[in-house]
């Protein structure tokens, strides 16, 4: 069975946090989501941390209803301490056991899958974090919420690079709402259980993470890409190509999101991405061509049915505030990261 991951970047993910590690020793950590592309990396990182540097094993209890997860990955982590549970977060959770971390990482979040499951997507945003951070409050639990870079809708140019203090140019009705405007409503609870019951919270807004384990079916560019080169198909350009954003490979993002949980600001926000390059799709090809020093075939198309148009023309993050506070700096430049990600899809992906 191929594995979702390179083993050379989950142990740099575990060389970058091990000296922070030990918060996690003898706690327990709630997993929402854990069936997903993030979800797995936490959970293999977690199996790392039990397997012989933490003090004390973390247990940790992954919720997930498996719509768009990968099925049984979590089921397979050989840790007594990992504990997968089929759960729909949308629907009360009891837990009589002391949670020391939750962590909120269920969501659909391809728009593929969005359009496919609207009201879902508004649910768990909604009615999901509501129930997260009640489990957190009944246990004075530390809570994370993993929003989306969406929240930001399509910025103006003079807000790209978009900071955290940037308040948005997003549409009530659309066919992204249901997830853009229900990440920020998710945000919105997060503050109020913050400000006025005292949950220590943080928001983690990820820009355009990518990897081993995307799933082929994910419907994002860079699977999209990368399934279509392992086939030998031409690639598929939505639109004219124009529109630009910044990737940030996963071990990156793995850092970052370990900084927000064990030494983010209770109430902050932060961006996790890559700053740079800002490219076009039609320049996303182009690295691509360059890794795998080849010519590729593309074709403009205009968007189907199943993928929204009306997505943002440019997203790029302004990460100083995670720079400044928590040492976020990512370092993977993108034609590594492709490299990296490109050889696994290769060995991973259908070639039918």
């Amino acid at each position: 069975m191929i594995s979702f991951y390179n083993e050379d970047d989950v142990c740099e993910i575990i060389d970058r946090i091990k000296i922070h590690s030990n918060d996690f020793s003898g706690k327990t950590v709630l997993l929402s989501g854990g069936s997903g592309f993030i979800g797995r990396y936490f959970v293999e990182v977690f199996r790392r941390l039990n397997a012989g540097i933490l003090s004390k094993p973390v247990h940790v209890i992954i919720l997930d209803n498996l719509i768009t997860g990968k099925t049984g990955f979590a089921k397979q982590s050989n840790d007594e301490n990992i504990e997968f549970i089929t759960h729909d977060i949308i629907k009360p959770f009891q837990y009589n056991g002391k949670l020391d971390f939750v962590i909120h990482a269920a969501g659909i979040a391809s728009p593929y899958y969005y359009r496919a499951f609207p009201m879902e997507t508004l649910d768990v945003a909604i009615t999901g974090t509501r129930n997260m951070l009640e489990l957190s409050e009944a246990s004075d639990a530390r809570f994370i919420f993993f929003s989306s870079s969406e929240i930001y809708g399509d910025p103006e140019i003079k807000n790209v690079p978009t900071s955290e203090n940037y308040r948005g140019n997003v549409s009530c009705q659309g066919p992204r709402a249901c997830y853009d405007e229900s990440k920020r409503v998710g945000e919105t609870i997060t503050y109020i259980f913050h400000t006025q019951i005292g949950v220590k919270t943080n928001v983690i807004r990820p820009f355009n993470i990518f990897g081993p384990g995307m799933l082929e079916n994910d419907y994002r560019v860079l699977p999209n890409f990368a399934g279509k080169i392992k086939k030998g198909l031409p690639l598929q350009i939505y639109g004219d190509g124009s529109q630009t954003r910044t990737f940030c490979y996963i071990t990156d993002a793995m850092f970052g999101f370990f900084m927000v949980i064990l030494k983010g600001i209770p109430g902050e926000s932060y961006n996790i991405g890559n700053s740079n390059p800002e490219i076009s799709m039609i320049g996303l090809v182009e690295k691509i061509e360059k890794v795998l020093s080849k010519k590729l075939v593309y074709h403009l198309i205009d968007y189907p049915d199943s993928y929204p148009q009306d997505e943002p023309m440019r997203r790029s993050p302004d990460i100083s505030k995670a720079q400044i506070q928590l040492g976020f700096d990512p370092g993977v430049e993108i034609e590594n990261g492709l490299s990296k990600f490109l050889a696994w899809s290769n060995e991973s992906y259908s070639a039918k």
